[in-house]
């Protein structure tokens, strides 16, 4: 049987703007019934959300998945913490690397992983100065520019 493709359902693109991204790594997240049906249909907004380390659990902050339409009176929270899933081993090595200066744990997508689970693309990111984001802005920029000259065969318009 061949393997489903992973389908993206959020992105959170101001994360790859206001963060340097040291390392990212895959963690399952625990959801309710209705809470599932919506992600499958793209109803979350990642963003203002992150990740924090808790008596040793890690949990998700700020996610918003919005009540499913077809539910009844079983409906979820919105905005309620979501347990996030590891390995023992994998929550220490966090634990440890979190505490150094200005290190946070920021998703930065969420997605159905062979059409079954619901999978969180944790990152453990540096926050940006206002001076690092001007630069990422000019090199994207300037890469577009790179793109354009070559798909119009060197000439400008």
């Amino acid at each position: 049987m061949p393997e489903k493709a992973n389908k993206t359902v959020a992105q959170n693109r101001k994360a790859r703007h206001d963060y340097f991204i040291v390392d990212a790594f895959e963690c399952g997240i625990v959801l309710t019934g209705t809470e599932i049906k919506s992600v499958r249909a793209g109803n979350l907004n990642l963003k203002d959300s992150y990740a924090s380390l808790d008596e040793g659990e890690l949990w998700l902050v700020g996610m918003h998945i919005s009540p499913y339409e077809k539910g009844t009176y079983y409906n979820h929270e919105p905005e309620r913490r979501r347990k996030l899933l590891l390995h023992r081993h994998e929550l220490l090595r966090l634990k440890g690397r979190v505490r150094e200066k200005g290190l946070t744990l920021v998703p930065l997508s969420v997605y159905i992983k062979e059409g079954r689970r619901a999978k969180v693309e944790l990152a453990l990111a540096r926050g940006r100065t206002a001076h690092d984001k001007r630069d990422a802005i000019a090199d994207r920029d300037a890469k577009r520019d790179m793109a354009r000259a070559v798909r119009h065969n060197g000439r400008y318009d």
